[in-house]
C-alpha cells in the first residue's frame, strides 16, 4: 500500500519544473539550449527594495511575524488595492502569504467542500486545476477561443455554471495568453454572476501592472463593486517588482473568508518571511519607476518575439496585451513530419522537436488546458528571444 495520500495522486508535477530538469540534462551534455519556458522576470530586484531588506535585518526584524502579515505591509497593500479595485479594504480584511500562490491555495482550502466546482477559463495557469483537486474540488474548464482573444464570454460562463459551482477564477493579464479584459467585457461577466449569487469570484491580478495597452488594467470590482462581498482579490510583488524569490503575495476579501484563511495559515506556514515583508513594503510604498520600466522592456521584447515569429508556417498568434508570454496556436503543424520522418501528432511532440532540433525550450499547451498550442516566455534577453524565435521559425519550416 502506498504511503502517498489519494489527494496527492490526483495532481502532477508542474510542467515548468519538469522542463527545467530536461533543460539541465541537455546542457550537461554540452547542448546550447535557449530557455523560453521561464515564468519570472529576468531582472534583479531593484536596489531600493534590496536595501530596505538589509535595513530591516540590521534593525533586528528577524523574529516571527504576525501570521496574517505585518500591519505596515497590509496598509500598503490596502492603498494599492484601492487604486486597483476601487474598494477601500481595512487591514483586517487583508492577508499576506508566502506568494500569491499560497493566497490562492488558502482561499480554495478554506472554502471548498468535496465536489464543489471551480470554473477556470482555459487556457489557464497550470497550477489552478491541481490546487482545486488537492482541496477536494472539481476543476471545470471554460473554453475560450482565439476569436475572442482567449477571453471567456458571458454566454460561455452562463453555460458552465451549475448548482455545485463555488468559484470563478480569473487571471488578467493572463498566463499564458496575455489577455486583458475591457470594462464592457467585465460588465457582461458581472451580469452573469449577479444572477448566480452562490458563485464567488477569485481574481489573480499578479500581472495587472504588466499591461501593454494604452489603458490601465480594469478590475471586475471597478465595474461591479457589489461583487466585493463575494470576491477574493489576489496580488503580490513577484512579477511587477522582479521579486519572485522573496515569496510575498497578498489577498483581500470579506471578513469571514480572510479570517478562515488566516486560521489555516496560522496552522501551516504561519507568517511570511519578516525580511521579505519589509522588502515588499518598500516595493509597494517606495518609488514606482521600476514597474513602468519593466513593463516598457517587456513590451519591446513582445514586439520582437511577434516580429520574429511572424510568417512562421503553421503558427497563428493572438498578440498578447500583457504579462510576458506568447501563446501560438500550432494546430496547423499537427500531422506533419520532421526531417527524420517522425510525425508531429500533438503539441507535446512539437515542443520535443523544437527542443531536440532547434535547441529551444517552450511548454506544450496541453498543460494549460489548450491542446494544439504552446507557451513561449519573453522574460529573456533580446538575443535569446531573437535567436530562439528564429530557430523556431526555421524548424517549423522544415516540417513537411
Amino acid at each position: 500500500m502506498s504511503i502517498v495520500a489519494d489527494r496527492i495522486k490526483r495532481i502532477k508535477l508542474s510542467p515548468s519544473v519538469a522542463a527545467r530538469a530536461i533543460i539541465a540534462e541537455l546542457r550537461e551534455q554540452g547542448r546550447r539550449i535557449i530557455d523560453l519556458t521561464i515564468g519570472e522576470p529576468d531582472f534583479s530586484t531593484p536596489v531600493h527594495i534590496r536595501q530596505a531588506a538589509t535595513a530591516a535585518m540590521n534593525r533586528g526584524e528577524t523574529k516571527y511575524p504576525p501570521a496574517q502579515g505585518t500591519v505596515a505591509l497590509r496598509r500598503a497593500a490596502a492603498q494599492h488595492l484601492l487604486e486597483a479595485t476601487g474598494v477601500d479594504y481595512p487591514v483586517g480584511r487583508i492577508i499576506v502569504s508566502t506568494g500569491a500562490k499560497q493566497v490562492i491555495f488558502n482561499g480554495l482550502a478554506a472554502t471548498l467542500n468535496d465536489g464543489d466546482e471551480v470554473l477556470i477559463p482555459a487556457p489557464f495557469w497550470v497550477s489552478y486545476p491541481d490546487m482545486v483537486l488537492v482541496n477536494g474540488g472539481v476543476p471545470v474548464a471554460v473554453e475560450t477561443t482565439p476569436a475572442t482573444g482567449y477571453k471567456v464570454t458571458p454566454e460561455a460562463l452562463e453555460r458552465a455554471i451549475t448548482p455545485r459551482t463555488k468559484w470563478l477564477m480569473m487571471n488578467a493579464p493572463s498566463n499564458p495568453t496575455g489577455s486583458v479584459y475591457t470594462a464592457d467585457e467585465l460588465r457582461g461577466l458581472a451580469k452573469v454572476l449577479e444572477r448566480h449569487p452562490q458563485v464567488w469570484l477569485m481574481t489573480d491580478d499578479i500581472y495587472a501592472r504588466l499591461n501593454f495597452t494604452d489603458e490601465p488594467t480594469v478590475h471586475p470590482l471597478q465595474v461591479a463593486p457589489a461583487l466585493a462581498a463575494r470576491t477574493l482579490v489576489v496580488n503580490g510583488v513577484s512579477k511587477a517588482y522582479a521579486m519572485t524569490g522573496w515569496r510575498i503575495g497578498y489577498g483581500a476579501g470579506p471578513d469571514e473568508l480572510i479570517k478562515a484563511m488566516a486560521i489555516l495559515q496560522s496552522q501551516s506556514t504561519s507568517g511570511a518571511s519578516s525580511v521579505s515583508q519589509a522588502a515588499a513594503l518598500e516595493a509597494l510604498s517606495g518609488p514606482q519607476d521600476c514597474v513602468a520600466e519593466f513593463a516598457k522592456v517587456f513590451r519591446q521584447r513582445r514586439d520582437l518575439a511577434i516580429a520574429e515569429l511572424s510568417g512562421t508556417p503553421g503558427l497563428d498568434i493572438v498578440v498578447p496585451q500583457g504579462a510576458f508570454y506568447v501563446f501560438p496556436d500550432c494546430s496547423g503543424l499537427l500531422g506533419k513530419k520532421t526531417p527524420a520522418g517522425d510525425v508531429i501528432a500533438t503539441d507535446t511532440d512539437l515542443t520535443h522537436y523544437l527542443l531536440r532540433e532547434a535547441g529551444v525550450a517552450v511548454i506544450d499547451g496541453h498543460a494549460y488546458g489548450a491542446p494544439g498550442t504552446f507557451r513561449l516566455s519573453f522574460a529573456a534577453s533580446l538575443d535569446d528571444i531573437r535567436q530562439g524565435c528564429s530557430a523556431i521559425r526555421e524548424a517549423c519550416a522544415r516540417l513537411a
